[in-house]
């Protein structure tokens, strides 16, 4: 007999065959900031009322900023519940990146003012929790829930990232949100790095003049 698990995996709609078993509070949990070098990792948890959609919600990075907080606006409306949670750049030193990224999304869970019935999460490892859940490959291109999570950590890291430029404005946060561009690799050539950067994905990196000079 198929395991839910494996229907959920296959599925191109997970909530629907999870509502047909009786599932009410399915709650989609997706994370951003794995691949910078500065900042927090940040996870995002929602609950959607059974049957609610809409059409323009999708996985963050298909979506323009100013579309993603729009979308945040509603996401925060319709929700049942939504949350966030965040783990700094010195967990993420202290953890590793994969550690702090399941962290957040299990923060993001327990903070939810709803305890969900099912959690779809995105990626290929499960959380720590007794929640059932199931991790979803590309789960924010297919679960309307884990999409909308996938906005709110988004525009919440990258609204963290923007005060991070009020205090260190030589590296354009504002901008780049500590991915390595090169404006930030020249930054980081020029000024060294932060008191927010990760010193994890600092060893091993060489900023060469010439990369900071095109």
């Amino acid at each position: 007999m198929t395991s839910l698990s494996s229907l959920l995996k296959d599925s191109p709609c997970p909530e629907k065959i999870l509502s047909e078993r009786g599932y009410v509070y399915i709650a989609g949990v997706d994370e951003v900031g794995r691949g910078p070098l500065a900042g927090p990792v940040v996870a995002g948890a929602v609950i959607f009322p059974c049957s609610w959609t809409h059409p323009a919600i999708r996985d963050s990075k298909q979506l323009t900023e100013k579309k993603r907080e729009q979308l945040y606006a509603v996401i925060c409306q319709a929700a049942l519940a939504w949350s966030w949670a965040a783990v700094d750049h010195r967990e993420i030193d202290r953890i590793n990146i994969l550690q702090a990224s399941l962290k957040a999304m299990q923060g993001a869970v327990e903070a939810l003012t709803l305890t969900p019935d099912y959690l779809l999460i995105d990626g290929i490892y499960p959380i720590a929790t007794v929640i059932p859940q199931t991790p979803l490959i590309k789960g924010d291109q297919r679960s309307l829930a884990t999409a909308a999570a996938s906005i709110m950590a988004k525009v919440t890291r990258d609204t963290i990232m923007k005060q991070y430029h009020e205090q260190y404005p030589q590296y354009n946060f504002a901008r780049n949100k500590g991915y390595g561009t090169r404006e930030h690799l020249r930054a980081l050539a020029s000024c060294g790095p932060s008191p927010i950067h990760r010193q994890s994905f600092m060893h091993g990196q060489t900023f060469l003049t010439s990369a900071c000079h095109d």
